[in-house]
């Protein structure tokens, strides 16, 4: 009987890419993926540590595994994976005992032998940071594993953070700043390419300090690399995600000008817009430095829509630090953004601060942020109504006779499936915003279907 493994990711983009490559592996080792955890012979969890709440959730589904079975009434393995497996290695399997495998983010391409070491009673555990490039050792995806994973994929260029910002445990769990080779993620971006994909989000904790070598000699910018992925013919669009400001170079910059496949929405976190925050988040920017960086991107590229983080209640935070906040908010106005409470992670430098603000008014602070960023993302949603749009079909609709797919801003959009198919590229007028969503009808004559529909 084949043995069938599920996963669960939690967290970031890099978590989902980092899910489907330990999901190649195991099926090279003879697994079927499937998408829930009864009646596994393998359950792995892929975990986030960046907040308490990540971390905790972990061990609740922990709990709820204790008696897992697979199909055959054998005993489930279950291996913890990801960035609380890195920060906390052995302690996990002290707080429970029922985890068979702990593997950090640098390690999962070793999961053959964890399997084998666990299988045997060993309850193995690898947070190494090998020497080893792990993306060297995974098994290649197949071409049916890539289509059935739809038309947009994630490829990781760039792990691990040199920033060493206070509050962020990155640095501790994912390790210095690496970047991938420009040969290795050209050849990656082909595979995907060829079995359908039409978009890829290129990945990294600190993407725009990508430096891969060049097959030359030298190192390529991020700016290189995209301009090299722009030359795969049927590849149509092109983000990144995560930057630093401080990495977001004038050649970038140019990049979002003069590259058209390089989709216009920029994820640019700046986490406090008071400068005596950012100092002690050792961000090294100040805000006006960030507002000046935003001004000269969108003077180079107009129509680029902004999406951020933001975190409320930092150590030392006043109340006048959080208006500070709210008014660099109001200055840049973005089309999207993530906001937190301060999380305490053990191990960084805030976590050990004596003045750690309350949690009501974290609490209060965090519901006017998000409060103001939803109004600036209902105001741009509406303000794309009456314009035309290219959407990329994603899948299927919930209604019967609906396509969705995405614009270039990230958001949404649901059209009747009358007009091109999934893969293609439609022209689209909008007619309706409606929570993060937005409505229209494809143009008719107007549609770029993918290479192998237009085959």
């Amino acid at each position: 009987m084949e043995k069938r493994a599920f996963i669960k990711s939690y967290g970031c983009q890099m978590n989902v890419y980092d899910a489907t490559r330990m999901a190649d592996q195991l099926r090279a080792e003879g697994y079927a993926i499937v998408e829930e955890a009864e009646g596994a012979d393998l359950v792995l969890l892929n975990t986030c540590h960046i907040r308490e709440k990540a971390a905790e959730k972990v061990y609740s589904e922990l709990g709820r595994l204790k008696n897992a079975r697979g199909a055959s009434g054998e005993r489930t393995l279950i291996g913890v994976a990801g960035c609380v497996a890195q920060a906390e290695g052995e302690e996990i399997i002290r707080r429970q005992p029922r985890v068979d495998f702990v593997v950090g983010p640098q390690a999962y391409h070793r999961l053959p032998a964890l399997i084998k070491g666990a299988e045997a009673g060993q309850k193995p555990v690898d947070t190494d940071f090998p020497a080893e490039d792990k993306f060297n050792h995974l098994a290649q995806p197949t071409r049916r594993a890539i289509t059935a994973r739809g038309v947009t994929a994630f490829l990781t260029v760039q792990e691990g953070c040199d920033k060493f910002c206070a509050f962020c445990v990155v640095p501790y769990t994912r390790g210095a700043e690496v970047s991938r080779p420009v040969a290795e993620i050209v050849a990656e971006a082909e595979r995907l390419v060829e079995a359908g994909v039409r978009e890829i989000t290129l990945l990294g904790q600190n993407v725009n300090a990508y430096h891969g070598a060049d097959g030359r000699g030298g190192h390529a910018s991020l700016a290189d690399l995209v301009g090299r992925l722009a030359g795969i013919e049927a590849l149509a669009r092109i983000r990144f995600t995560t930057s630093h400001p401080n990495d977001m170079g004038e050649d970038l910059i140019a990049a979002h000008r003069d590259e058209a496949k390089l989709m216009p929405y920029l994820h640019l976190p700046v986490q406090a817009g008071s400068d005596t925050v950012l100092k002690a988040m050792n961000r090294k920017h100040r805000a006006a430095d960030y507002v000046a960086l935003i001004a000269k991107i969108r003077a180079a590229r107009p129509d680029l829509a902004l999406s951020g983080d933001f975190i409320v209640g930092f150590p030392g935070e006043t109340d006048a630090d959080f208006e500070a906040t709210m008014a660099i908010v109001r200055e840049v106005g973005y089309a999207a953004a993530y906001s937190f409470k301060y999380s305490p992670r053990p191990g960084t430098p805030a976590a050990g601060r004596e003045d750690q603000v309350e949690e009501a008014v974290k609490a209060e602070r965090l519901q006017r942020l998000q409060a103001l960023l939803l109004d600036q993302q209902r105001d741009f949603n509406r303000a794309c109504v009456g314009r035309r749009l290219p959407v990329l079909i994603e899948k299927a609709g919930r209604r019967e006779g609906q396509w969705v797919g995405r614009s270039p801003y990230l958001q949404p959009v649901h059209i009747p499936a009358d007009a091109g198919g999934i893969g293609d590229i439609v022209e689209v007028d909008i007619s309706a915003a409606e929570g993060n969503s937005l409505f229209g009808t494809a143009v008719e004559g107007h549609a770029r279907p993918s290479r192998s529909r237009a085959a």
